[in-house]
């Protein structure tokens, strides 16, 4: 199958939704298949082999300059070239183009506008790179925000669009109005121009489907999956050997690993630390806390550090800042419990199926796609949302037991190898593209209701 899967940069930092673009057309090649993953606005960064293309559409700096100055959308192409190069896109994204969907509301609307608003020039652009392409069998879209994508590509390549759903209700509940209320509403006209909306686990499928008014049986659901090269359980530590009980001479690593960033819940993981801390008395114990920080979060980690340092805990807290895959795989190796207690119903979670992987136990709050994940690798605890004492008693649990922790590490090993492994992934996929290809009708704009 030939496919086209568009792929949205995240202006520098570690996505975790490029990386699964990635690793899931790195998996369909390696089966046979003819992807192309075609970066819009940014380069796309991963921890694993890049197979996207050298090239930018609806380059960051474009679309800001046209945007705000209408000369811009009337440059010539040889122009338009300098700044669309990936590498000066590259070099200005971690310091210039912002991704806070609170500064990006003219953007976000321009874009659901398509080819009839301000930026019909880069429409033009994708008309003319589609045109010395070869056709593909089927379009994958990265998220909802970029349907306004959906109609002139059907228009041009007469085949069908799939749009993958993979978080994008926190950017659009982090809009200023009017544009949030705008965006949905262009989300929700458009709707009918994609065949097939994936899902990235089953807690999202009725969520998006209220938000967005997406008939449910224009839904699927993909699984996230990652590729378990690399990941091995980490060494028994000699308490693990021991008879259920505290082990106080061996050092206990709480750890956190995930973008800094208030909604992902860093401090609720802090002053559950602080108080699992007065109940261990002087045995060893460390916050490791890994992942992407924005300029933007700096104060944020740092009132982070300033409650610990108040509890008399900053010597046990440190930050490893961003890893690339080797860093990120011994990071989570030298794990005994990972927690990321994000404030708001998340609909992915790979974190966790990392952790799992490695043979670290988690403990996640009770909402978003972590009760399902938890509950069908049986690889942790499940403990009340924005609770630091529910937390604490989970983190004190696992401390007190570690024969019990080990069972959890090892029921996540096997829970990720057994539903969530990047192979599987694939396989759902195709299995969709296939029942999309065979039911679509993309001679103008009906659909079949048929459920993939």
């Amino acid at each position: 199958m030939k496919i086209l899967s568009i792929t949205a940069g995240a202006a520098g930092m570690y996505c975790g939704s490029c990386g699964r673009d990635n690793a899931l057309a790195v998996e369909l090649m390696a089966r046979g298949h003819d992807v192309t993953l075609l970066p819009l606005y940014t380069p796309t960064t991963t921890d694993e082999e890049n197979v996207s293309r050298n090239q930018v559409l609806f380059g960051g700096i474009s679309i800001y300059l046209e945007q705000y100055l209408a000369l811009f959308r009337h440059t010539p192409r040889f122009l338009d070239r300098l700044w669309d190069s990936p590498r000066v896109i590259g070099a200005l994204a971690s310091r210039s183009l912002s991704t806070d969907p609170k500064l990006l509301g003219d953007m976000t609307i321009s874009m659901l506008e398509g080819d009839r608003g301000v930026l019909r020039k880069e429409f033009v652009k994708l008309s003319e790179w589609l045109a010395d392409e070869p056709v593909p069998d089927l379009v994958n879209l990265p998220n909802s925000l970029l349907i306004g994508l959906a109609r002139p590509l059907r228009e041009i390549l007469k085949r069908p669009i799939c749009c993958t759903l993979q978080g994008e209700d926190l950017f659009l509940e982090g809009l200023i109005e009017p544009y949030r209320t705008r965006a949905i509403e262009l989300i929700r006209r458009q709707v009918r121009d994609a065949d097939c909306f994936l899902s990235v686990s089953d807690y999202y499928v009725p969520v998006m489907s209220r938000l967005l008014g997406i008939p449910p049986g224009r839904m699927a659901v993909v699984p996230l999956g990652i590729n378990l090269s690399g990941y091995e359980p980490r060494t028994a530590r000699r308490s693990e050997a021991q008879t259920p009980g505290r082990a106080e001479d061996d050092e206990f690593r709480v750890g956190y690993f995930a973008r800094i960033a208030p909604e992902k819940g860093l401090h609720v993981l802090a002053a559950a630390y602080e108080r699992f801390r007065g109940r261990t008395g002087g045995a060893r114990v460390r916050l490791e806390v890994a992942g992407y920080m924005s300029h933007a979060h700096a104060a944020y980690l740092e009132s982070v550090r300033t409650a610990l340092d108040k509890a008399g805990l900053a010597g046990e807290f440190a930050y490893r800042g961003a890893v690339d895959r080797r860093g990120k795989l011994a990071f989570l190796r030298s794990l005994d419990v990972l927690s990321v207690p994000a404030t708001y119903d998340e609909p992915k979670g790979v974190f966790l199926l990392e952790a799992m992987a490695s043979g670290v136990p988690v403990v996640q709050p009770r909402r978003g796609a972590f009760t399902e994940i938890v509950e069908r690798t049986g690889g942790g605890m499940l403990v009340a949302p924005d609770d630091p004492v529910a937390l604490s008693d989970g983190l004190y649990s696992l401390w007190q037991d570690r024969a019990r922790a080990a069972r959890l590490g090892q029921a996540g090993v096997e829970g990720v190898r057994a539903h969530y492994t990047i192979a599987r992934a694939a396989d759902r996929l195709l299995e969709v593209y296939e029942k999309v290809r065979g039911s679509a009708v993309v001679s103008g704009f009906s659909r079949t209701s048929k459920s993939a």
